[in-house]
């Protein structure tokens, strides 16, 4: 009986031993934890490429200062573009999302970098690879998700598709070719008339740089000293051509001619955000518009019909992605400077890989909208009025 007192006595001794090693080594991982993130460098300043220039005594800065925080906010948004867009690859793939649908995988740093260089009061619009700037200009994922499926909770009510989606501030998604570059500079125009001090961010890309109606709007926009930013996002091939077979001079950023301009490193966000704040404080303070040509890349093809190998081979697109992929040399900035951990970076992308999941669950349970509401939002509030159907005997009813 003693012998087994004994036995019990020291396996329960033993056991509290354990238990304390336990909270022992809880505590001081949790210190440990404390001291590291006291420990990760606050902020740090980053040297850039230098833009060229045209019609301009001096560009951007050479130095970028990123705060800790800054850097974090990049990272989580630039990688919920990428899974996002990763993951309408594979929805578009299984025929569950259907149409035209624009991938902007590869040019993330161009969509963070223009939106931490202006304000959300000011304006933006695109043309139909339009994903990533509705996500930082304000929109959800499961709003986008859902729009890419056309359901009741899209972004536009499941309405607009891929290219056709908005958020204040943002005039999408515009599906005809270069087009909404003169939209772009009415909006500007208002913000003149207004006086508001806002500005209007007017994308388009390498391919539709050509046209004659961005001709057109830079004399408009030159003449009247609009605050308009024009950019071009030149990710060197428009649809299935190279620049160079498309464009007898590839600077797209000196097109304006008189209009002042700077080429950049668009796959750098932090040399897209400096660029983008001189550009903007050249518009606010009244002395007209100015271009900005963005050098970047796509990973996917023009879009989904588009496998992306026929004009370009996986070597090239292979290179870019090791050597000037956005993501990955913020990452690399970040962990260098001490800036984050690997393990917090790891925490990050599990989150936004759980987003994106919930998202694509949600765009594919989520009702399609109702013929009745079909016709309805053409126009802004105006009284109910009947809509003509395919033939004179169907009446569709459109509500404001």
């Amino acid at each position: 009986m003693r012998k087994m007192l004994t036995i019990i006595s020291n396996v329960l001794r033993g056991s509290a031993s354990r238990n304390g090693a336990e909270l022992v080594s809880e505590g001081a991982r949790v210190v440990v934890s404390a001291r590291t993130y006291a420990d990760f460098t606050p902020q740090a300043t980053f040297d850039i490429k230098k833009c060229d220039l045209h019609k301009l005594e001096e560009g951007p800065p050479l130095q970028a200062v990123l705060t800790r925080e800054e850097g974090l906010q990049y990272y989580r948004t630039m990688q919920t573009i990428r899974r996002m867009e990763l993951k309408a690859d594979q929805l578009y793939k299984q025929k569950i999302i259907r149409g035209f649908c624009h991938l902007y995988d590869g040019q993330e740093a161009c969509a963070v970098g223009i939106e931490t260089g202006i304000n959300l009061s000011d304006h933006l619009i695109t043309a139909y690879r339009a994903h990533g700037y509705t996500l930082t200009r304000g929109g959800t994922v499961r709003e986008i998700m859902a729009e890419l499926t056309g359901r009741r909770g899209g972004i536009a009510k499941g309405k607009g598709g891929s290219m056709h989606m908005y958020t204040k501030h943002f005039y999408g998604g515009n599906g005809i070719v270069g087009a909404q570059v003169p939209l772009g500079a009415g909006v500007a125009l208002a913000c003149k008339y207004l006086g508001n001090n806002e500005i209007c961010v007017c994308l388009y890309g390498d391919g539709a740089a050509n046209q004659g109606q961005i001709f057109e709007t830079y004399n408009m926009a030159s003449l009247w000293k609009l605050p308009c930013i024009f950019i071009c996002e030149n990710n060197k091939y428009g649809m299935g051509t190279s620049v160079e077979r498309a464009a007898a001079s590839t600077d797209y950023y000196k097109r304006g001619d008189f209009i002042p301009g700077l080429r950049l490193d668009g796959m750098d966000v932090l040399c897209v955000r400096e660029a983008t704040k001189f550009a903007a404080e050249h518009c606010r303070s009244g002395k007209g518009p100015i271009l900005m040509e963005l050098q970047t890349y796509r990973y996917h093809g023009h879009s989904m019909s588009d496998p992306g190998v026929s004009y370009r081979t996986r070597e090239e697109i292979q290179e870019v992605r090791s050597k000037s992929d956005p993501i990955s040399m913020l990452k690399d900035r970040m962990l260098s400077n001490n800036m984050a951990s690997v393990e917090e970076l790891k925490e990050i992308d599990v989150e936004v890989r759980k987003e994106i999941e919930d998202a694509a669950q949600f765009a594919t349970t989520d009702p399609e909208p109702p013929l009745d509401d079909l016709c309805n939002h053409i126009f802004y509030n105006d009284p109910p009025m009947e809509v003509r159907g395919t033939n004179p005997w169907t009446k569709l009813k459109s509500v404001s």
